[in-house]
């Protein structure tokens, strides 16, 4: 598929150790694809545009020095400041043309999609920094991702606010925090199937109790229509408890559930293409009920003992994971649409004892 294109990579020919080549998310929806497929596990299908399309990008636009410039010797306790300098690095990467050669081998895969799908078919276009998803560091959040993109145009202008979002005021803070050099960091732009949940329910799940750290539960969210309110912690969602040991064993393992507020959605916008996205208020009688059956939940278990089994086979040590699902409303199928390691609960000492006094 696409065989002769410089700047485009397919998740079937992605797997973890492309993280160079498209960052954290793209290497690891691309190495889920390729290995858990087999074993029922679902990933929507999609490509990469590679890291090496950032630079050509800047470079062709001739902005490196400006963008350099812009992040020289700041102080980034100076809000004002940061606000300033993110926005003339954004803008500058905003007003820098792709490439024809680019643009077309990304609307040549695009099609490629449609063909799979259906004509202007809706797609998720999400970052993927080269520095993200790494075992004791996060960078969740702090690019940018468009739901519900179709056609041309709008893929298009999608993808150079993606480009441009490893600028936003969060990601350089973060950086700077780290230890990380702007300029050793790329993005890479992943382009894939949208899942149906705005017609259904999606969330997020952990292999581990955020809270405490105990590893040998599965801790599931849900809420209704799109997974950005729950990631963005816009709403209260349901959620669930999952005693890993007893659910290797063939048992029903639910331990706990919690009933979430769920008090909007975000759902797809009414037809005028610049509105993507809408929330709308969830009715009264589905916020007093669970979004997802007992089923559905134990289903949600395997996926993510078996992201985490592959995971920590792959690296040789428990690796615990942070894990997007998605629903998709017209076929019922549950997707992953991202997973990366736990960078909190995970990365504590085991043997220290915190005391907190009121």
């Amino acid at each position: 598929m696409l065989q002769d294109a410089k700047y485009i990579r397919w998740f079937n020919d992605i797997n973890i150790e492309d993280v160079p080549v498209v960052g954290g998310k793209n290497a690891s929806l691309g190495e889920m694809y390729r290995e858990l497929t087999s074993q029922g596990v679902k990933i929507p299908n999609g490509f990469a545009v590679t890291a090496e399309a950032y630079w050509y990008v800047i470079e062709s636009a001739g902005i490196l020095g400006e963008l350099k410039d812009t992040m020289l010797d700041f102080d980034k306790t100076n809000l004002d400041d940061l606000v300033k300098r993110g926005k003339v690095a954004r803008d500058l990467i905003l007003s820098a043309a792709i490439p024809d050669d680019l643009w077309a081998e990304i609307r040549t895969a695009y099609d490629k999609l449609c063909e799979e799908y259906g004509t202007d078919t809706d797609v998720a276009v999400r970052s993927s920094a080269t520095a993200e998803d790494l075992p004791t560091a996060s960078f969740a959040g702090q690019q940018e991702t468009y739901l519900n993109i179709r056609g041309y145009p709008a893929l298009k202008e999608s993808c150079s606010k993606c480009l441009a979002s490893l600028f936003t005021n969060r990601a350089i803070s973060y950086r700077i925090d780290n230890n990380f050099d702007h300029f050793k960091v790329a993005l890479s732009i992943g382009i894939m199937k949208m899942v149906r949940s705005d017609l259904a329910t999606s969330g997020v799940m952990f292999t581990i109790d955020t809270e405490t750290g105990f590893s040998d539960v599965v801790f599931i969210t849900a809420s209704y229509g799109l997974g950005e309110n729950i990631v963005q912690g816009a709403v209260s969602p349901d959620e669930y408890y999952v005693f890993k040991p007893t659910y290797r064993k063939g048992f029903k393992a639910i331990i706990r559930k919690n009933l979430g507020g769920k008090s909007v959605k975000m759902v797809y916008g009414m037809g005028d293409s610049k509105v993507l996205t809408r929330n709308v208020a969830v009715p009264e009688a589905d916020r007093r009920r669970f979004c997802i059956t007992d089923d559905e939940i134990l289903q949600l278990t395997d996926y993510a003992i078996k992201i985490e089994d592959h995971y920590s086979g792959k690296t040789g040590a428990s690796r615990p994971m942070d894990i997007e699902w998605a629903k998709d409303g017209i076929t019922n199928e549950f997707f992953i649409v991202q997973a990366r390691p736990e960078t909190v609960e995970s990365q504590k000492a085991l043997d220290i004892l915190e005391t907190y006094y009121l």
